[in-house]
């Protein structure tokens, strides 16, 4: 019976790279949370969501070809592409036209063909 994990390797990935990450930022972190015991809790959400939707953005923008593909694929406006790329920006401190996340590629060749093959068996 499928669960929503699937098979839990996206799970058991996150589990083990969060490891990694808490205790390289464990001494920094400690100090702050200390200081201010609510924010983690007060801020959760909203870091969530933002995060969420940065990241999909990036990943949307090297598969649409950017700026012009966004606007021709989705529709969207000028304005609404610049709003992103600069809250983009102020998070990531680059242009989502050259930021990489470590660990990520996106392979477009492979996307793409992938989703024509896809379409083709519909």
């Amino acid at each position: 019976m499928p669960t929503p994990e699937g098979e839990g390797n996206a799970k058991s990935a996150l589990e083990k790279a969060w490891d990694v990450y808490h205790e390289g930022n464990k001494a920094m972190n400690k100090p702050m949370l200390a200081a201010f015991p609510g924010i983690k809790k007060l801020l959760r959400g909203y870091v969530n969501s933002t995060m969420f939707d940065l990241f999909g953005f990036w990943l949307i923008w090297r598969l649409t070809g950017g700026f012009e593909g966004m606007q021709e694929s989705l529709g969207m406006s000028r304005s609404s592409v610049y709003r992103r790329i600069s809250q983009f920006r102020a998070v990531f401190g680059e242009h989502p036209d050259v930021y990489e996340f470590p660990g990520v590629t996106v392979d477009l060749e492979t996307f793409l063909r992938g989703m024509t093959e896809r379409q083709k068996n519909s």
